[in-house]
């Protein structure tokens, strides 16, 4: 690859001024629990619009509301949701930035749900976790059709693509992961088949020209978790179903056993370098990429299409622009927003 980290980006109707993404990360700030955005997320997110960011991903949001990791998430379980939802994305827009939101359902991580649901009766570690209830083989069906009207929703709210999460022990991944689905049904027989079944709903409820974007864990790091093959024959399943880019993460799915994550940055990228060669599909990149030299080799490696920065954006809004400062780009094309141009 010849692309670097401020170029741009088309995949199908996705049109990216430069391959920054601003990583999905939960908020926890929805004070009135009824899972609808505020100024909290007004700021946070039309921030990183204005300081640059390519492909926005907004955190993870809750089909039910007891698919909430916390009663303070994201939710978009009715149309009551979806004006706030359409100004959040009407004002990262105008800044430049393109939006994507990940669509998910916590399952046995539900904190606050007073049982969660889960594939089967099998409890997430830790004294904040309690005892799920396996949902049934209706249940899983009706569940399928929530993803479906949360996407529809997202749609008409003005995203210009979706990402399901089947990463870090929620509701897909549950279901794709022998160590958490233990079912003796359908859902059980096909490890891939929830998912399967919710991306070709989720498709129906799609623009053509939108892509869906699955983010997924490529190994588990709990003793007797399922290693990158696995994984990479569910994505197959996956991508045939109609997934058009995968965000390659790892873990989540309870504490490491033998096992352990790198935590040094660019940990994750080997994983994301597989699954862009086996499966020929674009994919995301991301895990500690918060240096820009290292963000920028990632994508002149040819290792991913896109990177996803997650603690850097915590830390400093307008990541982007000073990355593309920081790798020679000119300031007049580095989305210096014009008030704030005499700053650099």
């Amino acid at each position: 690859m010849s692309e670097k980290l401020f170029s741009p980006y088309q995949f199908k109707g996705l049109q990216l001024n430069n391959r920054v993404v601003m990583a999905p990360m939960c908020q926890y700030s929805v004070t009135a629990k009824d899972g609808i955005p505020n100024d909290w997320h007004q700021v946070h997110y039309v921030s990183r619009a204005v300081g640059g960011t390519g492909l926005i991903v907004i955190e993870m949001t809750d089909v039910e509301p007891d698919g909430r990791i916390t009663d303070n998430d994201l939710g978009i379980w009715s149309d009551e949701h979806i004006p706030a939802f359409a100004k959040l994305v009407d004002g990262m827009h105008a800044h430049g930035s393109k939006v994507a939101i990940q669509i998910a359902h916590a399952g046995r991580k539900a904190e606050d749900a007073e049982q969660p649901v889960a594939p089967s009766v099998v409890t997430f570690p830790g004294e904040d976790f309690r005892e799920p209830r396996a949902l049934t083989t209706e249940e899983v069906e009706a569940m399928v059709q929530k993803f479906a009207d949360g996407v529809r929703r997202a749609v008409q709210a003005g995203v210009d693509a979706i990402e399901l999460h089947g990463a870090h022990g929620y509701l897909i991944h549950q279901f794709h992961s022998k160590l958490m689905n233990h079912r003796e049904d359908v859902y059980g027989q096909d490890l891939a088949r929830f998912g399967v079944e919710i991306i070709r709903a989720v498709k129906k409820e799609m623009p053509e020209d939108m892509p869906l974007i699955m983010r997924i864990s490529a190994v588990e790091y709990a003793d007797g978790g399922y290693d990158i093959e696995h994984t990479l024959d569910v994505a197959r399943a996956y991508q045939a179903a109609g997934v058009d880019i995968f965000h390659i993460s790892s873990g989540g799915e309870g504490p490491a056993g033998q096992r352990k994550p790198g935590n040094y940055p660019g940990y994750q990228v080997p994983f994301a370098r597989r699954f862009r060669e086996e499966l020929n599909v674009p994919v995301i990149a991301v895990g500690l990429l918060d240096d820009a030299a290292l963000a920028q080799a990632v994508i002149g490696n040819g290792d991913a299409d896109l990177v996803a920065v997650g603690r850097g954006m915590l830390r400093d809004p307008y990541w982007a622009n000073h990355a593309a400062l920081a790798l020679g780009v000119s300031k007049d094309k580095a989305a210096i927003a014009e008030q704030y141009s005499r700053g650099y």
